[in-house]
């Protein structure tokens, strides 16, 4: 089974996905993909570099990640742009890793963690989707404990995803994280045991 693990900044993905790990699931993380993808001599970075200059280069060629994004934050079309390079090169590398997995073992569960998954309208790739849910109110205070920011600025960056409540009826399977790390594992070990994994 392919399963696709979403949710929203702060609701504890991370958790949720470190359990599946656990307990033997496969975990496919774009965000690793995402940091692999922008190292010197990939073609990924090679395009950021050839679409906003070389400003966005530490001297040992690098990314400068704080460089690119004063570009691209803030700019829409800019932010587009990025996301076009990115976002093909993260799914192709994901998708050969899925592909590995599948060989090894068709029975066994693969997890993508995508923070971006209904957004990128990758939802439909997957056999289910599994949404990491916490309400808004607790978002915004463990984003606030987390970063150390403002209610204000916690508001800001999760008003740049879609809606937490919007992903929760979107979705196949819900893990509540609003609770105590115990509760969580429950539902992440009735889930497993449901799915015939066990």
């Amino acid at each position: 089974m392919k399963l696709g693990l979403t949710g929203g900044i702060a609701c504890g993905k991370s958790t949720v996905s470190a359990m599946l790990a656990e307990r033997g699931a496969k975990i496919v993380d774009a965000d690793q993909f995402a940091r692999e993808v922008v190292l010197p001599g990939e073609a990924a970075l090679q395009a950021i570099v050839a679409a906003f200059g070389q400003a966005v280069l530490n001297e040992d060629g690098t990314m400068n990640r704080s460089a690119l994004g004063s570009i691209v934050f803030g700019n829409r079309e800019k932010l587009t742009q990025l996301e076009s390079i990115l976002h093909p090169a993260i799914r192709t590398r994901m998708w050969e890793r899925i592909r590995t997995y599948e060989q090894e073992d068709p029975a066994q569960l693969i997890v993508a963690d995508i923070p971006l998954l209904y957004e990128t309208g990758q939802a439909s790739l997957y056999d289910g989707v599994m949404v990491v849910y916490v309400p808004r109110s607790i978002q915004i205070q463990r984003l606030m404990t987390r970063n150390d920011i403002t209610a204000e600025q916690a508001e800001q960056r999760i008003s740049l995803q879609m809606d937490i409540e919007e992903k929760k009826q979107l979705a196949n399977y819900i893990i509540d994280n609003s609770g105590t790390l115990e509760q969580t594992a429950l539902q992440v070990e009735r889930f497993w045991h449901n799915q015939g994994l066990s």
